[in-house]
């Protein structure tokens, strides 16, 4: 007995850890910075610590209650009907249901290159395939319709990225619209919105209420503090939302993850002090660092350092711990996130020494 041929499947690979490299390198975990995989550095929300404590001794009850309740939160917070908000455990978990509920076996969907590795990972996973358009270096990562266009060819689903990881550019409002408008009637464009909370261009959530093309995918991992409770969110047009019923698991977000990220949601003032901290470490490095960066509207910029795997792990061994974006097929650059302005001192003071 096997299960079914799976060595077209790639594997996902995360940012490293802290107790991994401490590990690795016989260091104690307190003396490493880890700035690999865009976490918020304040931590959560105080009102999400409060509401996991408050919930705990409750998670032997399924998440009935808590989930409606949170999708009650996400909808007023957007302006939109509750029945158009998927709920789900992490981003990637909102795309696995999107797959489910769009892709027939065989249907294309177009993802940039470079770019976040699960779109096509739920893609294959649900027996759909893959195209890519190219976002490339030598254009700044420039993102238009007519750079995706160019690549289009009747696909299911046109994935989107704004801001795209790792390089932090945004697909403008204007570009969005073209692209939409030149797709087929078929054709879902949806637009990934995990660090947008990061930048100051209005979400495509608002576009919604008129088209039924495009949806946006949201996160509770970046801004919210929230990575280690696994809850993220789609967006959807009201005219197919029904699909959510039938394609979502059985108690999509468990009960601290709901409890936490509605306390989340209300916590005004931590996205405010998140928002302003990124800025501020986007800004220093931009300034600080001594080789090339890109602008970007995420809690990261991308570097070209030269040898990424090199840098990478020189400023491991300094204790701190940034991305090598060899896995995004830029071997030349690594991706550090916005960290406290300490962290960021010291990361940036690290960087230059190592390269």
């Amino acid at each position: 007995m096997q299960p079914r041929e799976l060595s077209a499947h790639s594997v996902y690979r995360a940012g490293r850890g802290i107790e991994e490299v401490a590990r690795e390198l016989g260091m104690d975990p307190d003396e490493l910075i880890k700035l690999s995989s865009n976490e918020n550095p304040l931590g959560p929300s105080p009102a999400a610590t409060d509401a996991i404590h408050e919930c705990a001794d409750h998670v032997h009850t399924y998440p009935k209650t808590a989930h409606s309740d949170l999708i009650e939160a996400i909808a007023r917070e957007w302006d939109v009907e509750p029945r158009q908000v998927w709920l789900a455990n992490g981003g990637d978990g909102a795309l696995d249901y999107l797959a489910r509920a769009f892709l027939e076996p065989g249907d294309q969907v177009l993802v940039s290159d470079p770019g976040f590795a699960y779109y096509a990972m739920s893609a294959r996973y649900h027996h759909g395939t893959v195209a890519t358009y190219p976002l490339r270096k030598s254009d700044d990562f420039e993102q238009t319709a007519e750079n995706i266009l160019e690549s289009y060819d009747g696909d299911r689903i046109v994935c989107v990225t704004s801001p795209h990881n790792p390089s932090g550019r945004e697909l403008p409002r204007e570009e969005l619209l073209t692209l939409a408008d030149r797709t087929d009637d078929s054709t879902l464009v949806l637009v990934d919105e995990a660090y947008g909370e990061f930048s100051d261009s209005p979400s495509a959530i608002e576009l919604l209420s008129e088209r039924d093309d495009i949806a946006v995918l949201r996160t509770f991992s970046k801004a919210y503090g929230l990575a280690g409770l696994r809850l993220g969110y789609l967006v959807a047009p009201t005219s197919w939302t029904d699909a959510y019923a039938r394609v979502n698991t059985p108690f999509a977000a468990s009960e601290i993850a709901c409890r936490a990220g509605k306390a989340a949601l209300g916590d005004d003032a931590h996205l405010e002090e998140t928002s302003k901290l990124v800025a501020w470490s986007r800004a220093y490095m931009h300034e600080q660092i001594d080789a090339r960066t890109w602008p970007s509207a995420g809690n990261f910029i991308l570097v070209e350092v030269g040898d990424a795997d090199a840098v990478a792990t020189a400023s491991q061994e300094h204790g701190v711990i940034i991305r090598d974006c060899t896995s995004f097929g830029l071997p030349e650059c690594v991706r550090i996130t916005c960290g406290t302005r300490e962290q960021t001192k010291r990361a940036v003071e690290v960087i230059n020494e190592c390269i």
